[in-house]
């Protein structure tokens, strides 16, 4: 199905959304490795430009393999944007099978760094009330400040406060946060992961 804007109320592109399935597993991850391959965070993960995308695409199929078969990945038209949600309810949802070994044959010698990054966000996370957490938010580069992301985050915020849930993110730069606090999110103090790394802002949102 093609994505491409169509003007809505208020001027607000509206996008076709549709629900992932496990053939999308590798142009998804690809996207959101495309997409993130810039920010702080993955510059901290994998230091060399050159290695930087295929690491993260490995990484991040882990956990995308994951939501495809106990979470939700929603797709904005032919790869324009994606977001990955995991449903943090009673009881939660697996993690990942063999999680650490899959993740060191990903990374190979930034695994460490993932470890560092796996245990600074466990360490700020919100386990004690049920939830949505939004691992990742991705748009192509033709669907940056287009509406892409906005438009993937109300469509699940829909879902979300029919039933009554918040919601739980990281954002790992500001622009990212600034988006989110559009939408209702809260930022909590950031913290900063180690060794020099950049900060990362838990955020939440009530539903309403």
């Amino acid at each position: 199905m093609k994505g491409g804007p169509r003007l809505g109320v208020g001027e607000i592109p509206v996008y076709t959304i549709r629900r992932g399935t496990p053939a999308d597993l590798e142009p998804v991850t690809a996207l959101i490795a495309e997409s993130f391959a810039g920010q702080p965070v993955s510059r901290w993960l994998v230091p060399p430009p050159d290695r930087r995308v295929a690491v993260l695409a490995a990484s991040y199929a882990i956990h995308v393999e994951n939501a495809l078969a106990h979470g939700v990945v929603e797709i904005v038209g032919q790869y324009e944007g994606v977001a990955v949600w995991f449903p943090r309810l009673d009881p939660p949802a697996p993690p990942p099978a063999g999680y650490d070994e899959r993740l060191a044959a990903a990374c190979g010698p930034y695994t460490p760094r993932f470890r560092q990054l796996d245990a600074a966000f466990e360490a700020h996370y919100p386990h004690d009330e049920v939830h949505h957490h939004l691992a990742f938010l991705a748009a192509a580069p033709g669907g940056r400040d287009q509406g892409v992301g906005t438009a993937l985050l109300r469509h699940h915020h829909e879902v979300l406060d029919e039933a009554g849930l918040p919601a739980y993110l990281e954002a790992s730069n500001e622009r990212a946060r600034e988006l989110y606090v559009r939408e209702g999110y809260r930022a909590d103090d950031p913290f900063h992961l180690p060794d020099g790394g950049p900060p990362v802002w838990p955020m939440w949102r009530k539903p309403g």
